[in-house]
């Protein structure tokens, strides 16, 4: 995969938003503003919805390949 391609695929909304509230409350609980615990939970949510909806659109893209695979046999 090009480099360019991965850029792009890296700038995506959903990237961005992530990446933009993971620097948001780090700041937040670097300064005191909220209590680490909150930081965590919500930091724990962002991550795992992150990374849960790019596990379903890899898994919705196999799914695409294999149904394809079959339609041609």
């Amino acid at each position: 995969m090009k480099i360019r391609e991965r850029i792009a695929k890296l700038i995506d909304v959903k990237t961005l938003v992530t990446f933009t509230l993971t620097a948001v409350f780090a700041y937040l609980a670097c300064t005191k503003e909220i209590e680490p615990q909150i930081f965590m939970s919500v930091y724990t949510m962002i991550i795992g919805f992150y990374f849960g909806t790019q596990h379903e659109k890899a898994k919705n893209k196999d799914e695409e390949g294999n149904h394809n695979d079959e339609e041609r046999y």
